[in-house]
């Protein structure tokens, strides 16, 4: 089984995921992505992200080591590699992906009805706005650039399976458990 979970940046997708992964320990796995980002506050190599350079990164291209891969925003890559989907299955875990628009949908088209694809939205692109300067660790012409992205990943919603509005976390993860509960039937 395979989740996938997309949503434009601040919608809460990560803190979904860490939903999943801390009430069901030993069921899913997070599918960890490859960037060519630079860390965030507290990130770890291998914990959130496998950080690497974008000669890395391209290599990694060259060598068709991804299933799927993104540049995101000018010169920043995100993929997914192999050979994390062959550790997570050998590990018999569900995969857990925690993953942009694009290579969401991307990724729905490679595993088709292997795969629950699930749109975290925000209530509004005005409350996305606030979740964004809250964070404090973006700068503000960043922010801009995700805001005009999100309106833009707002439009492929439709394309996923379901779609769960983050306007009430307790009811979001309610909303979460119950569409992984009712495609597992």
């Amino acid at each position: 089984m395979i989740i996938i979970l997309c949503a434009p940046s601040g919608s809460g997708k990560s803190t979904m995921v860490r939903h999943l992964l801390e009430t069901h320990p030993d069921k899913y796995e997070l599918s960890i992505s490859a960037t060519t980002r630079a860390p965030r506050g507290q990130e770890q190599y291998g914990k959130e992200y496998y950080f690497i350079s974008r000669d890395e990164f391209e290599q990694h291209i060259n060598n068709k080591d991804f299933i799927e891969y993104e540049q995101v925003y000018e010169g920043l890559y995100y993929g997914t590699l192999k050979s994390e989907i062959e550790r997570i299955q050998s590990a018999g875990r569900t995969i857990v992906f925690d993953i942009d628009v694009k290579g969401g949908l991307n990724l729905k088209k490679i595993f088709k009805d292997e795969a629950l694809s699930l749109f975290i939205a925000p209530p509004s692109i005005e409350e996305l706005s606030r979740r964004l300067h809250g964070r404090g660790d973006t700068s503000e012409e960043m922010i801009e650039k995700r805001l005009a992205k999100a309106e833009i990943e707002m439009a492929d919603a439709p394309y996923f399976d379901k779609i769960i509005i983050n306007d009430d976390l307790s009811k979001a993860k309610e909303d979460l458990d119950r569409e992984i509960a009712n495609w597992t039937k």
